[in-house]
Formats: structure tokens, C-alpha cells, sequence
């Protein structure tokens, strides 16, 4: 089956916007995507060849934010034990699944719950 074009854009765009923050590198532990900082993953942003349903998964330290995220279609805590220490599993594919804006909101929140209090700095002053 296809992966609807919509779910691949907004792939795109989270990844996109996840790699301009200051600081984010791209890896590949495991064979996903995986925007990191400071050596640690502020989202996973898992495979883009369409071998598993696409998805991201973001570390959600508010609590507003984090049950937000749980009520979009098929999001679930995160396997492997993350899903106690706030990350969430959102899925792109599903009919109903938040637009890339939203996505990115909450990408930004998984960064600042992860970077250093310079880099949050300097985020701020870009957005100043």
C-alpha cells in the first residue's frame, strides 16, 4: 500500500524544521531517522523507505501537550519503556493525523526538554 502523500510531506517538514534547530545533527542508529543534540534524540523521526508505517515520536514534558498529542488518531506512549518518561508515537498515516504545523510545535517542545539551556537560548533569539 502507499504511503499517502500527505503523511510524506509531513514527514518532510518535521524533519526539515527538527534539523534547523540549533545544534541538531541527523543519524541513523537501528536504520531510522533521528534528530539528536548534545549526542541525545529529541525525536524520532523513524523510516522513510516506507518499510514501517511513518511516524514521529517526541519527548512531551507538558502535560497539557503530552495528553494533546495522545488524543491524535493511533498515538500511543512510546514503546521500550520511553512512554513512562513522556514520549509519545504519533503516526502520519492515519486520517485525522496533526497537520505538520502542530507536529513541529510539539518537535520544538521535545527539543527544549532535551537541549542545553545555551542552545534554548539561542532559539529564542532566532524567534526574538
Amino acid at each position: 500500500m502507499a504511503v499517502p502523500k500527505g503523511a510524506v510531506k509531513k514527514w518532510e517538514s518535521v524533519r526539515v524544521f527538527a534539523l534547523g534547530m540549533p545544534g541538531a545533527t541527523e543519524e541513523f542508529p537501528w536504520g531510522e531517522s533521528v534528530a539528536k543534540v548534545n549526542r541525545k534524540v529529541f525525536v524520532f523521526l523513524g523510516m522513510g523507505d516506507g518499510s514501517h508505517p511513518m511516524g514521529i515520536t517526541v519527548k512531551l514534558t507538558d502535560e497539557a501537550a503530552h495528553a494533546h498529542a495522545l488524543t491524535a488518531p493511533g498515538a500511543e506512549p512510546a514503546g521500550y519503556g520511553l512512554g513512562r518518561s513522556g514520549w509519545v508515537r504519533i503516526p502520519l498515516e492515519e486520517r485525522g493525523a496533526p497537520a505538520a504545523e502542530l507536529l513541529c510545535d510539539w518537535v520544538e517542545e521535545s527539543y527544549r526538554a532535551i537541549a542545553t539551556k545555551k542552545l534554548v537560548a539561542e532559539l529564542d533569539a532566532r524567534a526574538g
